[in-house]
């Protein structure tokens, strides 16, 4: 299993998805799952920028992970989770991390983040719910990230600017350097 981090608008779901269709992955997002429930309640609370309860969202995903591989997906990709010290202790206290192969950091500027959020303009981006979640991940990324390095995840930060197929391309080398796909093979075919 692999994490991709970003802050919202940094390209982890299209990439997610990118590599996934690429490499016949499972591509999973807690916001996708949520928003495929249909429910008034879950959607008010991401309306306003703010995150679902915890316990709901780390059943959600380990209960599609194991879905996941168990129908022969090659990989998962957790896209957006963990979205908090919470769940990143949770992943580890519960053995799933042991299913992890890495985590990347999509870096992306303010201004480029704005920008892209604009163009996709979803009904939950507003000004307001999209610089509480920019806050939220801040503030989060760093203990996230040290609990999981500290449970023997790798975590690279990756330039998250540029062409769609650059960044994959970046993410793709992070992912050649630790042995989960063959990029000489994948290149000669």
């Amino acid at each position: 299993m692999i994490i991709l981090f970003g802050a919202a608008g940094s390209g982890k779901s299209l990439q997610g998805q990118t590599l996934a269709e690429k490499h016949n992955w499972e591509w999973l997002s807690v916001g996708q799952l949520l928003r495929n429930r249909h429910n008034p309640e879950l959607e008010a609370i991401m309306l306003k920028g703010e995150l679902v309860p915890d316990d709901l969202v780390v059943r959600m995903m380990h209960a599609a992970a194991e879905e996941a591989l168990e129908a022969g997906k090659g990989n998962v990709i957790f896209d957006g989770y963990p979205r908090d010290e919470w769940q990143a202790q949770w992943i580890v206290n519960n053995g799933d991390v042991e299913k992890i192969q890495g985590a990347i950091v999509l870096k992306v500027s303010h201004d480029e983040l704005w920008r892209r959020l604009q163009e996709r303009g979803r009904e939950d981006d507003t000004r307001e719910s999209i610089e509480k979640r920019w806050s939220l991940f801040e503030q989060t990324i760093y203990s996230m990230s040290e609990t999981l390095k500290g449970a023997g995840v790798p975590i690279v930060e990756v330039d998250g600017e540029g062409a769609v197929e650059e960044v994959t391309g970046r993410i793709e080398k992070v992912l050649s350097d630790w042995s989960i796909i063959n990029t000489q093979t994948e290149k000669s075919e």
